[in-house]
């Protein structure tokens, strides 16, 4: 009875597996359906806005705003849609030996000019002696960014984030440490569900993209994080069996 009962809960999870797959093939497509009148919509406006600004009539102030929250909208939309297909539609990736240092370097990179204008120390803790990891490097450093981005957005005034890496008993982990603003206790434990998001116009599905492409590599992420102190993430990923 328990190898038949075994069985039966296989048949419920390929089921739901399939459903799920299912659902997301169909998510993704109705959002590539949006997508294409989307832009059309943005191109016309740009024109529009043009042929505007070339014309002088009463109330043209009043046209030109409301072209430009038509504008605004738009992008916002295609942000979104963007977000989402990255989202739905993350397969299994095709992983290659690569150095975690590396990655979160190539990222801190992309911030460092930012950093330095918002006043942010970035502290480096990179273990030269970091295992190699199997990754995908193109997504991992689209989590890595999200992660950094966040960092510096809860410190506009200033502060440090502190990045380290280390070995770990089954693996690497990455430690993202900022003296940010903090999360309350809501946010912190909603921050990984879909479309939540404390930031005007923010899709709320960055970090939860994040999370995908983490546990797409067999890893896991973690977060502490208190009001006004800062807040951690913790980034594990397992080490490869043939490359122990």
């Amino acid at each position: 009875m328990a190898n038949e009962s075994q069985g039966v809960d296989a048949k419920t999870y390929e089921d739901l597996q399939r459903r799920y797959h299912e659902l997301a093939e169909l998510a993704g497509s109705l959002a590539h359906e949006i997508k294409n009148p989307l832009s059309v919509i943005h191109m016309n406006v740009d024109l529009l806005s043009e042929e505007l600004a070339e014309c002088q009539f009463p109330g043209l102030r009043r046209s030109m705003a409301k072209v430009d929250m038509i504008r605004h909208q738009c992008e916002r939309m295609e942000t979104l849609l963007r977000d989402f297909l990255r989202y739905a539609r993350m397969r299994d990736l095709e992983m290659t030996p690569g150095d975690l240092n590396e990655q979160i370097n190539t990222v801190l990179k992309l911030y460092q000019a930012q950093a330095t204008k918002s006043g942010v120390e970035i502290v480096r803790y990179l273990d030269p002696n970091l295992p190699s990891i199997m990754l995908h490097s193109d997504s991992l450093q689209a989590a890595l960014i999200n992660l950094v981005k966040n960092a510096l957005e809860a410190m506009p005034e200033g502060g440090q984030l502190v990045v380290r890496t280390h070995a770990t008993a089954s693996g690497v982990a990455l430690d993202l440490i900022d003296t940010g603003c903090g999360m309350d206790e809501n946010t912190a434990m909603n921050m990984f569900e879909p479309f939540y998001s404390t930031k005007t116009g923010g899709s709320g599905l960055g970090l939860p993209t994040a999370r995908k492409i983490i546990e797409a590599h067999g890893g896991r992420i973690r977060v502490q994080s208190e009001l006004d102190r800062g807040t951690k993430f913790v980034l594990e990923f397992p080490m490869p069996v043939r490359l122990r």
